[in-house]
């Protein structure tokens, strides 16, 4: 690995030609500069710089090694400048991943309204139900719904989502309308991924085991069963509510409403977040909450 000691003095005293005018410039005494050169003329056994009582000049091989030096400072600056870039102007690749619907009706605009604020920005958005690996698969950051798995992830919670009991008017002018949780067993209630439903009783979560003729893992499928009578749903709120106003969906048990789950932004603990992943979530925070 390369010594870096040794070298801004060196750098500071043939650009001033002057020990004294480089301590000025670096902030530290003359004594500590001439010692630094000294040590790296010493290091580098190899004569840098000729010194008499009135003038200090660069030797030929000193010539030689500044040039160097000062393209890698010079570098080092433009890193520098770099960084406060793209703090102050998110640009580059941003690789976020979300669920399908939720990602579709939410994220997604979101997104294309934040790569509108930063055109420099090249997003790749990756929209499944599937929980990706997110070191592995490369992504920055990843959209989550619901109770999280104990993970290595950080996660900041961007919102809430709730989840809603409903059918149409045409199942239950058929088939009666629940009032009890006990009651749900004698209706035909149209199954997602789990077997169960979640409810509050008494300040207690209890999941209560449904079945019914329709089982699928789409919650868009799930709605439109819904709609068309074919059962009673149990769906987060982005899906229904838009038909509850409009009184297509009638709400049930909402004396057993479950807690709100939690919208999260996840992103690899030994990853440094990024500025511009910093400002995605920050965006995303203030726009859905």
């Amino acid at each position: 690995m390369f010594n870096w000691e040794g070298v801004t003095e060196f750098v500071a005293v043939a650009e001033k030609q002057s020990f004294t005018a480089a301590s000025r410039q670096l902030g530290i005494s003359t004594a500590q500069v001439s010692r630094q050169v000294s040590a790296l003329e010493s290091r580098l056994a190899t004569k840098l710089f000729y010194r008499t009582t009135r003038k200090v000049s660069v030797t030929e091989a000193g010539q030689i090694y500044y040039q160097h030096c000062r393209q890698v400072l010079d570098g080092l600056d433009d890193a520098e400048r770099a960084l406060t870039d793209l703090q102050s102007t998110p640009r580059g690749k941003l690789k976020i991943t979300a669920p399908t619907t939720y990602g579709e009706s939410k994220i997604a605009p979101l997104l294309n309204d934040f790569i509108s604020l930063y055109p420099e920005l090249e997003v790749q958005c990756r929209l499944t139900n599937q929980k990706v690996d997110l070191v592995d698969a490369g992504f920055d950051l990843a959209i989550r719904l619901g109770k999280l798995d104990d993970s290595s992830m950080m996660a900041k919670r961007l919102a809430s989502r709730r989840l809603f009991v409903c059918a149409s008017h045409a199942y239950l002018s058929t088939f009666g309308e629940p009032h009890l949780l006990s009651e749900l067993e004698h209706h035909n209630c149209l199954q997602g991924t789990l077997e169960y439903w979640r409810f509050q009783e008494s300040g207690q979560q209890r999941n209560i085991k449904i079945s019914g003729n329709l089982s699928c893992n789409s919650g868009q499928a799930l709605l439109d069963a819904a709609l068309k009578g074919l059962g009673i749903v149990q769906l987060p709120d982005y899906y229904v509510l838009e038909y509850v106003k409009r009184g297509k969906l009638i709400l049930l048990l909402q004396n057993y409403q479950p807690e709100d789950e939690g919208v999260w932004a996840l992103y690899p603990h030994n990853r440094h977040l990024s500025p511009k992943v910093r400002l995605l979530v920050d965006y995303l925070s203030e726009h859905l909450s």
